[in-house]
This record gives C-alpha cells, structure tokens and sequence, in this order.
C-alpha cells in the first residue's frame, strides 16, 4: 500500500462556509503525523474525513486504497483505530474497563450481547497492561482518572489491530505526570516496527511524543505547511501560522514553545 491516507483538494463545507479547504496530503504505511494549528483550523475536520466519519463536499479522499463515496464505511472504520473525547463520552461509567477495550471489536460501546473467545480476552488484557492499565480490567470507567480514560481510549483503538491509528488530542486537560506518562507511552508506540501509520491532532507541540516523524500545520481551514517534523515545527512557520512571535525548542525529539523575548 502506498499511501494509507491520500487526499485530493479535499474540502469539507458546513453551513456554506468552508471547514476545510482544498487539501492536498499523503501519509504513508511508517509515519507518524502531528497535526497542529490555532482553534477553528479544522484540525478535528481533518482527522474526521480520514476516520471516514465524514465524506469531504469536494475532492476525493482515499482511505487504505478505498475511496469515500464508492466504499461501505462501516466496514471501513474496523480497519480504523481512532481515540478521542467524544468516543470517551458514549462509554457507559458503569462499564468494566476490559469490557471498554474489548467493545472495540465490535466497533461498540457498552457490552451486550456479543460474544467473545479467550483470544479475544487475552488481547484485551495484553493491551490493557502495554499501556499502564494492567489491574484495572474490572474497575468501572467511570471511577478512573482522566489519564487513566485516556488510555483506555488509546487501547480501545489499538485493540483491533488497526492499519491506521488517529487520536484526537489524546493528552489535552491532564495533569503534568498524567501527561507525561501517556506521552512516554505513545512515543514508545510510535517507534515500533510493529505500529500503524499514526495521526494525532494537539493544539501543543510539547504534546507531541517523540518518534513522530511529520507535521502538518493548519490555520483557517487551510494545510499552511506540512513536511518533515523538524522542518515544519520551527519557530518562523510556527510563529506565521498562529500569528504570534515565538521560538521553538527541540530537545531529544520532543518540543517546547516560548514567547520569543
């Protein structure tokens, strides 16, 4: 496979106003993207026409070699690991928190009536302790920590062993230590062989984790660069695209911001 996402002068209209406009973006099977950019850039926008939840209003957009429009999306999605605060919202607070992550291989939220096998359970639980939730299978989701939510939420996505991994700031509002801790976590994942091409929408670059190789920054709907992680988060393009002076950081794959002095 070429390209996992490959849209075309996609554009995404709401309300005749454009969200998104005329974006051109190929990410492929070893990548790992950060996309950044002020509120209202259309950053969740993007991230949603890839999880094929919406279809742009103009342009085409290909999604691991099927095309929205032309492709049952419901079949596509099982193929999609996304994780962000909207999905946390819809898992039932009394759910065991095994019972969260083992949903997703149903594309579910909130166990019923479906039927799982020990593979099932053992992968569950596999997932659960890689991301720091080892113990907490029969804790009920809604007595965990906000961290501890969020990585459920990145190992609902992971569950299913997805071709493409997108996660929708997956570290905004936590604490320092919380932060930092999912940050390590998802840096290791980004590194893996193993691991699916990786999207991750963040309004701060030192949420960025480490092993991210590419970046996109968007600003009014629109793709304002995009390139190599070190070549797009510098302190010109930043400062251009969120119309304030300020001086990028990078230290050991990770970075920081500052007001420029």
């Amino acid at each position: 496979m070429a390209e996992v996402v490959n849209f075309s002068s996609v554009s995404v209209v709401r309300d005749n106003r454009e969200i998104i406009a005329d974006v051109n973006w190929q990410v492929h099977p070893h990548q790992r993207w950060a996309i950044i950019g002020p509120n209202g850039a259309g950053k969740t926008t993007l991230l949603r026409v890839a999880a094929a939840q919406i279809h742009p209003s103009k342009g085409s957009a290909n999604i691991l070699d099927k095309n929205l429009g032309e492709v049952n999306v419901f079949e596509l999605r099982t193929r999609i690991g996304f994780a962000s605060n909207a999905l946390t919202d819809h898992v039932p607070n009394s759910e065991k928190v095994l019972d969260a992550v083992m949903t997703a291989s149903y594309g579910i939220t909130g166990r019923w009536k479906e039927e799982y096998e020990d593979i099932d359970l053992r992968r569950a639980r596999r997932v659960l302790s890689e991301w720091g939730l080892a113990g907490l299978e029969e804790r009920a989701f809604g007595t965990l920590s906000d961290g501890e939510k969020k990585r459920v939420q990145i190992a609902r996505s992971v569950m299913t062993d997805p071709e493409l991994m997108l996660m929708d700031e997956p570290v905004a509002s936590l604490d320092m230590a919380a932060r930092e801790q999912t940050v390590k976590l998802l840096g290791e994942y980004a590194q893996s062989s193993t691991a699916p091409a990786m999207i991750m929408v963040t309004h701060h670059i030192e949420e960025i984790p480490a092993g991210f190789t590419h970046a996109m920054l968007m600003s009014n709907g629109k793709v304002h660069s995009q390139g190599s992680i070190n070549e797009v988060l510098t302190s010109e393009k930043i400062s251009d695209c969120f119309e304030y002076n300020m001086t990028v950081i990078s230290n050991q794959g990770r970075f920081t911001v500052r007001s420029k002095s």
